[in-house]
């Protein structure tokens, strides 16, 4: 398929600088896979789609505050580091800004001295293996040094940070947030097991490739970025039981469906974790996903390929420009779609 083909028209004070007032008030866009037709309605209604012995399926994952101001040790040099993944231990790939020139050996000093680094490598695209020092808990110094990493199209930094993080956020290692979680509250999700919903957790850290921007003109080209992801035999005997008793799962975000079709890949999920590079696109059968919780997402992207894999692409395209034509939000702090 031709990459043009996930192009639409997007105002661009339809980007959401800012999430809604509350998490569970955000516009919900409902969309009928088999029908196309669709419906507008409140977040918080989600509930009203789920029948007893459903599941729902979040990605646990939490946002580190990846972003590091610092110097170059000596020259004072101004830089900044984006962490992607821990490689090991306290070996990171990073992004380096300005990075041309800083070879294996360069050596980087962040915060008040507390957090150190040395390159080790030059990787693939420019970026850097890393290899930091510090005295403590690297994750508590991380803490205090380190600044949310918020999407390049969110030009405004937001009141509380908090709002960037789900609020079942458990396990550090995201360099962007799954955005689809962020319209739960703690108390919608009591409401949903209230009604008989199963609710399951797996974790995909979501790393900066997300926004990448598809290149190849023939997206099946496309060389997708890999993410760390885990699911638990728990998880995993849950999904299957709601599976064979003939109830929906419904992933919320395009990281869960990722985490789910990668290891459904033969209909039945077991315990697995590892690396996945799993690129959903129109003409791919779903395994496990029966409905999904997502936001609006960018043109020409993977995550706009993935919905239009499930849903159809014209009916996401016609669903597109209805939001657009009623003023929906886009994108990380935008409003949100249900395509049952």
């Amino acid at each position: 398929m031709d990459l043009k083909e996930f192009d639409y028209y997007l105002p661009e004070e339809l980007i959401a600088q800012h999430p809604a007032e509350k998490r569970d008030m955000s516009r919900l866009l409902v969309l009928d896979k088999k029908t196309g037709q669709t419906e507008h309605k409140i977040f918080k209604d989600i509930v009203d789609y789920f029948n007893a012995g459903d599941c729902i399926v979040l990605n646990n994952t939490r946002v580190i505050p990846a972003r590091l101001l610092g110097e170059k040790e000596g020259s004072g040099g101004k830089i900044e580091f984006v962490l992607l993944k821990c490689v090991k231990e306290d070996d990171w790939e990073v992004i380096l800004r300005p990075g041309r020139k800083a070879k294996p050996g360069a050596r980087f000093v962040f915060g008040n001295g507390e957090l150190k680094a040395e390159i080790i490598e030059i990787l693939n695209e420019g970026n850097r293996l890393v290899r930091f020092e510090y005295e403590g808990v690297f994750q508590e110094i991380l803490d205090r040094v380190g600044v949310m990493p918020l999407p390049p199209y969110i030009t405004e930094k937001p009141a509380d940070p908090g709002r960037y993080q789900t609020v079942y956020a458990k396990h550090n290692g995201s360099a962007a947030a799954p955005t689809a979680g962020l319209h739960f509250t703690k108390e919608l999700l009591e409401v949903l097991e209230s009604k008989g919903i199963k609710i399951v957790y797996v974790m995909l850290h979501v790393g900066l490739g997300t926004f990448r921007p598809v290149k190849a003109e023939d997206i099946s080209q496309h060389k997708m970025h890999s993410e760390y992801y885990s699911i638990s035999q728990a998880a995993c005997d849950t999904i299957n039981s709601v599976r064979k008793a003939g109830n929906k799962v419904v992933a919320v975000g395009t990281t869960s469906s990722r985490v789910l079709e990668t290891v459904g890949a033969n209909g039945e999920l077991h315990a697995s974790e590892g690396w996945t590079d799993i690129f959903i696109y129109p003409g791919y059968k779903f395994k496990i996903v029966d409905r999904l919780i997502t936001n609006f997402h960018l043109p020409e992207s993977t995550l706009i390929m993935l919905v239009s894999a499930l849903a159809g692409r014209e009916s996401i395209l016609n669903a597109y420009s209805e939001a657009v034509k009623e003023r929906y939000s886009f994108f990380s702090f935008g409003d949100a779609m249900f395509i049952k």
